[in-house]
Parts: structure tokens; C-alpha cells; sequence
């Protein structure tokens, strides 16, 4: 049974809790820009980047390894079809309301013949890889590797595993034809507010970003209203997104979209055979051929 998600219990912080969140947990991290040494390899790593003086010849071996990274992602990527990538927070668990809608979300754009992409890892991208995984379609993760070891969800076809996020955030723009954006946190709102930038700096062209979701994303719409207030947005940067409330809607708008050569790629999956479907087509084979026989 889906859980409903939590929205009885939100309130809005005053100055002073805001405050006191921010001298409990962020003071220190004001006065210390190094990563705290740990025996992990990766949190070390960076420890030793951020200590180090960077070298002529500790850039160029560091630039290697991003140019590497980049082919690696270019190789692989490439051949991957049309593709969507669905966002959204890490923490959500099965069961979930948020969960089961990225799993729907993912199932939806499966059967409607895209590759789906997601960071690779647990909540609702590992759902919506779940759900891509359901309906038969391919279904990729683009794993992040950090310091508390991010693992790949067990539903993708393959993973591939980036060390620098803003690679991993090209090979997400370059081989998306849409961003579909489930309720997530900082990582979530980096990721949109990245493609919001690109769009509105003419870097890439229009592509559908679509926030599921309605009420979730009500306090994101309510804030730029505000922002568009006081003259940081203009009028035509307000509505950089569409806000939908469900998955039907989101497939619906992305297949309008797409231009009719494009959409002439999209590769609808089979329908998975469960295993009892299998023995009896087995065991139908075995019957016709003793009749012949």
C-alpha cells in the first residue's frame, strides 16, 4: 500500500529557527573549506585537492582524467537512443507516495519508447530505473562516485560511474531530449536550476523541463513569483517549466515536443513474459510436437 506523503506537518521556519538550524549544523563549515580527513579513499582524495598546491603537472594529469571522462561518457552515451532523465531525492523508500510516482513515471516513458536516466542511485531515481525496468525498456544509471559510496541501484541495465559531477551533468543535458523532475532536495534543485540557467542563457536550445507533482512544487512556483517581485526575472524566465500531476501528463507534453523525425526513433519495448507464461508456452511447444509426432 502507498504512503502518503507527508504534507500535514509543514510549517514555515521563522528568522530565528532558520538561525539556529544554521549555527548548529553550518557555523563551522563557514570557517573550514577543507573536507574533513577520513580513511576513505575518495574523501581523502579530496582532502589532499583541496590542501595541495596545484602543480603544472598535477593539472595537466587531473585535466587527463576529466578528458578521459568525457570520451568514456561520449562513448557510451552515444549510442543510447532518445532518452529522458528523471530527477529527484535519494531518500524515499518503497511504498513511498513520491517512490511509486517516479516508479510510474518511469514505467510510463519506458512504454512509450525512452531510454530512461537517472543518477543511478536509491529513492526516486532508483524507482523510476525500476519502473523503466518493468515495463522491459533499457534503463541507465549515471552513477556519482562520493565519499560515502554511492552504490548503483539493482534496477538499471548498466551503470556508469562519473568522478566529476559537472561531467556527469553534460552527459544528463547532451543525451536528454527532457528533464522530468520528481520532489527532490539540493541535488534536485541543482540539477533543474543548471538546465533553468542554460535555457535562459541561449546555451541550450528550449527542451521540456517538467516539475511532477503539484503540490510539492507549490512552494518553488510561490518563491519565484516573489523573486519576479523584486526584478530579478523577467516576465518570459517565470514560467521555465511546466508543473504537472502526473506521469500521463509529463509523456504527453515530451512526445508534442519532439519533432516527427525523433519521435520516428522511439523503440516501444516488448511486454515482459512472467515465468509462468513461459513454462505454459513451453509446455504448449512440447504438446504440438508430440502430436506431429
Amino acid at each position: 500500500m502507498t504512503k502518503k506523503a507527508n504534507t500535514d506537518s509543514y510549517r514555515r521556519l521563522t528568522p530565528e529557527e532558520w538561525e539556529s538550524a544554521w549555527q548548529l549544523h553550518w557555523k563551522e563549515a563557514q570557517l573550514n573549506y577543507e573536507l574533513p580527513t577520513t580513511k576513505k579513499k575518495a574523501s581523502l582524495a579530496e582532502h589532499d585537492f583541496l590542501t595541495e598546491r596545484r602543480t603544472k603537472g598535477k593539472e595537466i594529469k587531473r585535466l587527463k582524467r576529466i578528458t578521459e571522462e568525457f570520451e568514456m561518457g561520449f562513448k557510451k552515451l552515444g549510442k543510447l537512443g532518445p532518452a529522458v532523465t528523471v530527477f529527484g531525492s535519494a531518500r524515499f523508500k518503497p511504498g513511498e507516495t513520491f517512490y511509486e510516482l517516479s516508479r510510474k513515471t518511469g514505467n510510463i516513458f519506458s512504454k512509450a519508447g525512452f531510454t530512461v536516466l537517472t543518477g543511478g542511485g536509491p529513492g526516486a531515481m532508483e524507482a523510476a530505473n525500476r519502473g523503466a525496468h518493468e515495463a522491459g525498456g533499457p534503463t541507465y544509471g549515471l552513477n556519482i562516485v562520493l565519499p560515502h559510496e554511492q552504490k548503483p541501484n539493482p534496477y538499471v541495465t548498466d551503470s556508469f560511474e562519473f568522478n566529476y559531477f559537472f561531467v556527469r551533468k553534460v552527459m544528463l543535458v547532451k543525451y536528454s531530449c527532457a528533464y522530468i523532475v520528481m520532489p527532490g532536495g539540493l541535488g534536485t534543485l541543482d540539477e533543474l536550476f543548471e538546465a533553468v540557467t542554460l535555457i535562459q542563457c541561449h546555451k541550450i536550445g528550449p527542451f521540456p523541463l517538467i516539475l511532477v507533482g503539484k503540490e510539492f512544487w507549490t512552494g518553488l512556483r510561490d518563491f519565484i513569483s516573489y523573486m519576479a517581485s523584486q526584478g530579478v526575472f523577467t516576465p518570459e524566465e517565470v514560467g521555465f517549466s511546466r508543473i504537472v500531476d502526473t506521469p500521463q501528463e509529463a509523456v504527453e507534453l515530451v512526445l508534442k515536443s519532439l519533432p516527427k523525425k525523433f519521435l520516428a526513433q522511439l523503440k516501444t519495448p516488448e511486454p515482459k513474459v512472467k515465468k509462468k507464461d513461459k513454462t505454459m508456452k513451453v509446455k504448449e511447444k512440447k504438446e504440438v510436437n508430440k502430436r506431429k509426432k
